[in-house]
């Protein structure tokens, strides 16, 4: 499912929460899609009963990466995330990190790669104090899209 906007996003998660659900949230900018993107997002799926997706709007990831990302629009990440089978949830957001969508959505689980620690995990403090918990899915090296948009950059 693509959420229209937070609102609709909020009123799945707070169903699924009041049917005993666990509802894992995780974000990112999901650029062009690898390997280590649907490993860690089935990863990821595997801490709890549905995954909500927050992903990074058009806007953001220029901010995050710069010129010439993204390569494809919000709309197309969208859509090929919300064909996996591990996601349950795609929603758009526009701020430079997802912290206000993990305050609207509260879930039960915040899960983040590898790369990151739970210090340095943005949301953590809010999803703990509400009882919920904060999980580091190992990093898978070798993969990302900037490698990808290099090599085909690079192949004469």
């Amino acid at each position: 499912m693509i959420a229209k906007n937070w609102e609709e996003a909020k009123k799945q998660v707070d169903e699924w929460k009041s049917s005993g659900l666990t509802v894992v949230f995780t974000n990112g900018c999901f650029d062009i899609l690898h390997r280590g993107h649907v490993e860690y997002l089935s990863d990821a799926k595997a801490c709890g009963n549905k995954l909500v997706l927050a992903l990074n709007s058009d806007s953001s990831v220029q901010k995050l990466k710069g010129n010439p990302r993204p390569i494809q629009n919000q709309e197309d990440r969208a859509i090929i995330l919300d064909a996996l089978e591990s996601v349950d949830l795609v929603v758009v957001f526009d701020q430079d990190t997802p912290f206000k969508i993990i305050q609207t959505l509260l879930p039960d689980v915040l899960a983040k790669g590898g790369d990151y620690t739970p210090e340095t995990i943005i949301g953590a403090d809010t999803v703990t104090s509400n009882g919920g918990e904060v999980k580091v899915i190992p990093f898978r090296t070798g993969y990302s899209s900037s490698k990808i948009i290099d090599k085909i950059l690079n192949v004469k």
